[in-house]
């Protein structure tokens, strides 16, 4: 899950304080998504990539179009000053991987919380109010100093590049000062997608976004996924908003996020347990049902805390899974003999369980359809010995609970 920063707190002195930097790491993969929200609908071709051709690019068909630099600095009263170690470094970036004489090469922006200095190169640069001609001037001024020695071979590179290779350079860059803090991105991120938001679920719906793009964030970062389409993007947030419809649920409790080694050993003893293992049910099949079942109530829970669903909804759903036991447990009985042994019950048993945990069909909502809500739901009625799986199931669970069904 995405995890918000807080307040960074200051180490013992004299040693080295490396949350600023992590946020700014955490804050440019925050701002991608930003990006992807802003400016994806005006590039419904392109696709979104991180820490492949820049910190964020743009690009169509593998090919960069827009490259970004992401700059987060704490507090708010810093400026974006001509020589500044972030233009400098930025632009040493541009200058080694994206051709700065090619005209034809990608746009470039720097995306910086700080504010560009009233009357700098750096405020002449903004998409609006642009002077291209000014921002050179300035720029090849601080680029003549002595100045600081870390930006020094930078600033002889650019005032080495042929005059026309520095004016169509700056051509292609564009200032993006003033930007959202890490703390900022979340009301960010709920102002570009204001009107997708689920009314009354608007926080839970911006939770399922984040860990949405947590997930593609990793993966991109990781290599294991290139670049992000814009039509898999909208096509994601959309299926995410559908969830929250009259007729579907979200899931909330993930396989992903359940350890299968501690529910087991929670629930072990469970009647729904035992009420499998008097059919002999497949061990492994066995510890699947133990999570089934947590996901299951887990869930259910969830959505009634957050007003997804109503109790009388979740009963209906039960009555029709009761229901359905009922005629499956009745065949069952029918085919057994008066005097068929325990080998025999046990197996039939078995084989209805095998079918009903099959059954899809009955779903708590039309199109919410994640088989393990229902499987779940089937042990949960087990556990409390409302339907079973044994022919004897009623007077086996009887004495397990010490109470009559």
């Amino acid at each position: 899950m995405i995890i918000w920063p807080v307040e960074n707190h200051r180490m013992a002195q004299g040693s080295h304080n490396a949350a600023p930097n992590a946020v700014g790491y955490q804050h440019q993969t925050w701002w991608a998504l930003v990006e992807l929200l802003r400016s994806g609908p005006d590039r419904p071709d392109a696709a979104i990539s991180l820490e492949l051709f820049d910190d964020i690019a743009w690009d169509n068909a593998g090919t960069p179009t827009e490259m970004l630099q992401v700059k987060h600095h704490e507090g708010k009263s810093r400026s974006l000053t001509d020589r500044s170690k972030d233009v400098w470094k930025t632009l040493q970036v541009w200058m080694d991987t994206a051709s700065p004489g090619d005209a034809y090469g990608p746009s470039l922006a720097l995306v910086t919380t700080q504010v560009a200095a009233p009357g700098s190169a750096m405020a002449a640069l903004r998409a609006v109010d642009r002077d291209e001609e000014a921002a050179a001037a300035l720029l090849e001024d601080v680029a003549d100093e002595k100045g600081d020695k870390e930006t020094l071979a930078t600033r002889r590179q650019f005032l080495a590049l042929a005059l026309s290779e520095r004016r169509t350079f700056l051509h292609r860059i564009r200032i993006a000062d003033g930007s959202p803090h890490a703390e900022d991105v979340q009301a960010a991120v709920r102002a570009c997608l204001q009107w997708t938001l689920p009314r009354g679920h608007e926080d839970l719906f911006l939770a399922m976004v984040w860990q949405w793009w947590d997930t593609q964030a990793l993966a991109l970062l990781q290599g294991r996924l290139t670049s992000l389409d814009v039509g898999a993007a909208q096509a994601a947030i959309a299926d995410i908003r559908d969830r929250f419809t009259c007729e579907n649920l979200p899931t909330l409790v993930q396989l992903g996020d359940v350890d299968e080694d501690e529910i087991g050993e929670m629930y072990r003893a469970h009647p729904f347990v035992q009420q499998m293992q008097w059919v002999a049910y497949p061990p492994k099949n066995l510890q699947k049902a133990i999570v089934d079942y947590y996901r299951a109530y887990t869930q259910a829970v969830r959505w009634v805390d957050e007003d997804l669903i109503g109790i009388g909804e979740l009963e209906t759903f039960e009555h029709e899974l009761v229901d359905e036991w009922e005629r499956e447990f009745d065949w069952m009985m029918d085919s057994l003999d008066d005097d068929a042994d325990e080998k025999a019950k046990r197996e039939a048993g078995k084989a209805m369980l095998r079918t009903l945990l099959g059954n899809t069909g009955i779903t708590v909502r039309s199109r919410y359809n994640e088989p393990f809500f229902a499987r779940g739901q089937r042990h949960i009625l087990a556990d409390g010995g409302h339907i079973g799986w044994h022919a004897d199931f009623k007077n086996r669970v009887e004495e397990l609970l010490k109470i009559r069904i």
